[in-house]
């Protein structure tokens, strides 16, 4: 069975090219308390080795290492003490982008300002918590709002299709003369 490092963002994986760059894999130890420094060693929240478990020979320092015989092996009592742990580790956020957003973002010209949302701030309701329901008060306030802002913006509609009528009905006077 295939196995990789346990260490957070080590990528070796045991193949012939790790094995070939003289990459060795080690099982965690029996030693329960042995065992527990090198899950410590890992810095991983809520970690538990099991039998499968390997860490890379790129943890260890060379003197943790016992070459007199044929196999590599780790000398007793040796904990892995090699990582490259970043300040916060996070999940790397990747981005999805199509041709035709790339090409988009290119034809913009420089000094153009990123597009911009305009949304009004939401009021929290006034009460002791802010997950709390408001209440039916606030509710129609609210309600009553929308509809009046509603309201306008229909009237401005209306506004708007009865000049573009008149443009019309121009246009039909000014050609039948």
């Amino acid at each position: 069975m295939p196995y990789s490092c346990s260490a957070w963002g080590c990528r070796n994986r045991c193949s012939v090219e790790t094995r070939s760059r003289g990459v060795t894999f080690h099982c965690f130890p029996k030693d329960n308390q042995l065992r527990k420094r090198w899950e410590v060693a890992l810095r991983r929240k809520d970690f538990t080795a099991t039998k499968f478990s390997r860490l890379c020979s790129e943890h260890f320092r060379q003197e943790d290492f016992d070459r007199t015989g044929q196999t590599v092996r780790l000398r007793n009592g040796a904990v892995p003490s090699i990582f490259s742990f970043p300040d916060h580790p996070r999940r790397s956020m990747t981005t999805r982008t199509s041709q035709t957003s790339k090409r988009a973002r290119e034809s913009l010209p420089e000094d153009c300002p990123p597009p911009v949302q305009k949304t009004e701030p939401q009021t929290l309701p006034t009460v002791d918590h802010a997950y709390a329901l408001p209440t039916s008060k606030d509710l129609k306030a609210r309600l009553n709002e929308a509809l009046a802002q509603v309201e306008s913006l229909e009237r401005e509609i209306r506004k708007a299709r009865m000049e573009r009528e008149g443009e019309k009905q121009w246009c039909v006077v000014f050609w039948r003369i």
